[in-house]
């Protein structure tokens, strides 16, 4: 069985669907060939079973099991607010 303990960081980008949000990892990976940096970004959508995120929101999230055909990862934690 797969153990369910990663941990990412995101910010949050859609709110608008009900008990979920769309939250932006980007990822720093290198190069095969030339060694230079990439910035690669993906969204993830997230359960948030109490509607608190709002658009800006720094947040930690955890992979979970799958809620729905695109949801396997829910709200971890709230870090800060923009603005």
């Amino acid at each position: 069985m797969k153990k369910r303990n990663n941990i990412k960081k995101g910010i949050v980008i859609s709110n608008k669907m009900n008990k979920t949000v769309i939250v932006l990892i980007t990822k720093l990976v290198k190069h095969k060939i030339y060694g230079k940096y990439i910035k690669k970004k993906f969204k993830i959508y997230v359960h948030d079973e109490y509607n608190k995120c709002k658009i800006g929101d720094i947040v930690f999230i955890k992979e979970f099991r799958p809620l729905s055909k695109k949801k396997s990862w829910i709200l971890y934690k709230k870090y800060n607010t923009k603005g």
